[in-house]
């Protein structure tokens, strides 16, 4: 199960690096490569077996605070060409966090699952 969640968040590890890499044309680049860069290393932290469990649960509630202060006030899909762009770039980028903010929630309960079994 241990190799099982090493490659999960080997796989997150550079999904989130290329998430990265991808907002180097958006207005607010910076930002965004400090958030998903965070990210990356907090995957990697967790697959190398150091995150702590307070870490991995305050990166799991900020992100999804962050996702939710972002969520656009009408969710217009994804798709360029079908509604107002400023909406759904915000719902790509409140998407994006909820999604890191998954990622954290399952290190946070794998963590504590793992220290539960040790006890």
């Amino acid at each position: 199960m241990k190799a099982f969640f090493n490659t999960i968040a080997v796989i997150f590890t550079i999904g989130f690096t290329w998430s990265a890499f991808l907002q180097n044309n958006d207005p607010d680049a910076l930002l965004w490569y400090a958030i998903y860069g965070l990210a990356a290393v907090g995957s990697l932290v967790f697959a190398l077996g150091r995150l702590n469990l307070r870490i991995a649960a305050l990166l799991c509630v900020g992100y999804l605070i962050g996702g939710l202060v972002s969520w656009p006030e009408t969710f217009e899909g994804f798709e360029i060409g079908t509604g107002d762009i400023i909406n759904i770039e915000r719902g790509r980028e409140a998407c994006g966090l909820l999604i890191v903010s998954a990622v954290f929630l399952g290190y946070a309960l794998r963590i504590r699952y793992k220290k539960k079994n040790i006890s």
